[in-house]
């Protein structure tokens, strides 16, 4: 297995390609801008084609084309460019597409900056697009998982014709660590698409891509239809990670970078005697429900760390069901929370709890 030291950003990158990505649409944005750049040198030499388009919207455009001809296909942005993808993600979606969509994650709304940001949770599970449709989202938190998540989220595409989202963020995207690449895949060794646009040479009936169903009943059963998928992935798809929960009074829960300081504080604080414990959900949508139940019996309270004004707190607090307290630390803006600052958090819960067993 090859180890190499790479950026987050170029890890996406040369692990979609040897997932069997040979078509790479995209437009420059900070803090993403070297996944492009990798792809723009990289592609060529495994006979593929990258292609800077003109804007983020034509980018989707083209992702959706090479799609529906049966392509491994990815698209990278970061925050307002994802925004602008919106319309086309929803037309994927619309016409059961695959496709793997990268969103280095930077503070807004607006413009905002160009530092580490999680404020695009609600956008990514909730409202990607326009519509009945999801996306799955997975969420890395380290380099290395950035470069795992991406080679799988193609298959997982693919088998459920729907796109994959990686929500990571400038943080991630911009530090370096050491990675275990992939083996690379053969394009021509991968499933076949029997449904893609590809030329039927008078030897089948002609494929249709498309999203537009006039008749209210025939777009009520392919939404009914595709739900059913979305089912089939929240039984066999979801994914997260435990650490120290097992007795853990408080439970923190936080996904991506804000995991990694989530992580240093649990250690600080079970140092100090403090039974914290940390769930870090990796599938955001589906949310990892099953996993958050798991904690629910030692848990006394929970902990939501993010980088953001509190949107997974939400998720957390649904699966919850006021059946304990739910509370909430965020930085925003591109500010990064630090382990003392949520291990401060974790010390006035534990005296708080500590005040009311008396």
């Amino acid at each position: 297995m090859e180890k190499v030291l790479m950026k987050g950003n170029e890890a996406l990158a040369e692990s979609a390609m040897r997932a069997g990505c040979r078509f790479f649409f995209g437009y420059p944005i900070t803090p993403q801008t070297e996944l492009a750049a990798y792809m723009s040198k990289k592609m060529p030499k495994v006979g593929g084609t990258y292609l800077q388009a003109e804007s983020e919207v034509a980018a989707i455009n083209m992702v959706y084309g090479a799609s529906a001809a049966g392509a491994r296909v990815m698209t990278s942005s970061s925050s307002p460019g994802i925004s602008l993808k919106g319309e086309g993600i929803s037309y994927m979606a619309g016409a059961d597409l695959p496709g793997v969509i990268i969103n280095v994650q930077r503070g807004g709304p607006g413009l905002g900056g160009i530092q580490p940001s999680q404020s695009d949770y609600f956008q990514a599970t909730k409202a990607t697009g326009h519509g009945d449709f999801q996306v799955v989202v997975y969420a890395p938190s380290t380099v290395q998982e950035m470069s795992d998540i991406v080679y799988e989220a193609f298959d997982v595409a693919d088998k459920y014709r729907t796109p994959v989202m990686i929500l990571a963020d400038g943080m991630l995207g911009q530090m370096m660590e050491p990675v275990v690449l992939p083996e690379p895949k053969n394009p021509e060794d991968l499933p076949a698409k029997p449904w893609a646009c590809t030329g039927h040479e008078g030897k089948r009936a002609h494929n249709v891509v498309n999203s537009l169903y006039l008749t209210a009943e025939a777009l009520e059963q392919l939404n009914v239809e595709r739900y059913q998928r979305y089912d089939q992935i929240k039984a066999t798809e979801l994914r997260a990670e435990a650490y120290l929960t097992e007795d853990a009074d408080i439970v923190l829960v936080a996904f991506g970078a804000s995991a990694r300081v989530a992580r240093s504080a649990v250690n600080a604080a079970r140092a100090e005697g403090i039974k914290a414990g940390l769930l870090r959900p990796i599938t955001l949508w589906p949310f990892p429900a099953e996993a958050m139940e798991a904690t629910i019996d030692s848990a006394k309270e929970y902990l939501v760390v993010e980088m953001n004004m509190g949107q997974m707190v939400e998720d957390v607090r649904l699966c919850v069901e006021g059946r304990r307290p739910v509370g909430f630390f965020g930085r925003c803006g591109g500010i990064i929370p630090t382990p003392a600052e949520v291990l401060g958090q974790i010390r006035q819960i534990h005296e708080r709890l500590a005040a009311e067993g008396e």
